[in-house]
C-alpha cells in the first residue's frame, strides 16, 4: 500500500481546499493509498511541513493547491537538514495553476489518478541567489514590470480579476526607468528594460503562454527579455503574452540559457513563482531534474 502526506488549506476562499479533499479522498482510498492529511494553519505552513516531517515510510508528498503551494513545498523540501526528498504530487486547486496547465491536468480528480500510477517525472529547478538568500523556483523568476503590476494589483483586490488589467495599464503609463546589467551565460547587456522573466514552464499567471518553447526538464531556463519602449508599444505587447505571439515581437528577445544574473541600478523585489519575495541583485542557475513529481 502506498502512503502519502496530503496537505490542504481548510481556510482558503470558499473552503475550496476542503471541497476538493472531499472529492479526491475516496479516489485515493479506492486506489489503495493511505493518506496522512495535514491541515495548514498559517501562510508558509506547507513549507514547514515539507521541511520538518519525517519522510520514513512515505511514497510521496502531496498537496491540494496551485503554484504558491507547490513553491512552498519545494522550498521546504530542498532546505531540509537531512537532504531527504519525496516525489511531489500536486492536486489542482489554486488560483494560479501554471504548472498543472503545462501538464494538461487542471482537473483535481485526474491529478489524483495520475499520482496513483506512481509515474515519476524529474523537473528542473531554478536556484536563485537573491542578494545572498537562496530561493528555489519551478515556474518563473521575474523582475521589472510584471512584479510591479502584481504589487499594484494586490492593492486593488476590490476590482476582482480586472485588477491585473487595470494595474498593467497604470504601470505602462508610468513609463518607469529600469536600468540594469543583465549577464546571460557570461555575456553582458546593459540597458533600460521593461521586464526580464526566466521561465521553466510554458505558462504563467492565469494561462499566459509566456515561454512557448519551455520544457520542464531540459536543463535550461527560457529567458524573455523585453526592451524599454513607448507606452503604446508596451500596451500592444501585453495581449500577445496570452497566445505566445510576443515571441515574434521586435521588443522581445527570447533565449534558452543555463544561468543568468540581473544587477539593477536600484534593488527591487522579485516575482518567484507568483510570490513577491527576495531582492536583486540575483544570480540564477538551473538545477536539472532536482525534484521528482508524480504525474
Amino acid at each position: 500500500m502506498k502512503k502519502f502526506y496530503l496537505v490542504v488549506n481548510p481556510h482558503g476562499g470558499l473552503k475550496k481546499g476542503i471541497k476538493i479533499l472531499n472529492k479526491v479522498q475516496p479516489i485515493f482510498e479506492v486506489g489503495g493509498a493511505e493518506l496522512t492529511i495535514l491541515e495548514t494553519e498559517y501562510a508558509g505552513h506547507a513549507r514547514d511541513y515539507a521541511n520538518e516531517l519525517d519522510y520514513t515510510g512515505y511514497d510521496g508528498f502531496c498537496a491540494i493547491g496551485g503554484d504558491g503551494t507547490m513553491h512552498e513545498v519545494i522550498n521546504g523540501m530542498l532546505k531540509r537538514n537531512d537532504g531527504k526528498k519525496l516525489p511531489i504530487g500536486l492536486v489542482t486547486g489554486g488560483t494560479g495553476n501554471s504548472f498543472m496547465h503545462d501538464l494538461d491536468c487542471l482537473d483535481p480528480e485526474n491529478a489524483v489518478k495520475r499520482i496513483l500510477t506512481g509515474r515519476l517525472r524529474p523537473i528542473d529547478i531554478a536556484k536563485v541567489d537573491a542578494n545572498g538568500e537562496i530561493i528555489y523556483g519551478f515556474n518563473i523568476v521575474g523582475w521589472g514590470m510584471p512584479t510591479d503590476i502584481n504589487i499594484l494589483a494586490e492593492k486593488m483586490r476590490w476590482l476582482g480579476e480586472q485588477r491585473y488589467n487595470v494595474a498593467s495599464i497604470i504601470e505602462v503609463m508610468k513609463g518607469k526607468q529600469r536600468l540594469a546589467k543583465l549577464i546571460v551565460d557570461n555575456n553582458i547587456v546593459v540597458g533600460d528594460f521593461g521586464f526580464i522573466l526566466g521561465c521553466n514552464t510554458i505558462h504563467t499567471g492565469k494561462g499566459m503562454k509566456m515561454a512557448p518553447m519551455a520544457q520542464l526538464n531540459d536543463g535550461l531556463i527560457d529567458l524573455i527579455i523585453a526592451k524599454k519602449a513607448s507606452r503604446l508599444k508596451l500596451l500592444l505587447l501585453f495581449p500577445k503574452l496570452f497566445s505566445g505571439a510576443h515571441v515574434g515581437d521586435p521588443l522581445v528577445e527570447y533565449r534558452q540559457v543555463s544561468q543568468f544574473s540581473i544587477i539593477p541600478q536600484e534593488d527591487n523585489l522579485l516575482n518567484i513563482d507568483g510570490e513577491m519575495i527576495g531582492s536583486t541583485p540575483i544570480h540564477v542557475t538551473v538545477e536539472q531534474g532536482l525534484i521528482d513529481v508524480l504525474v
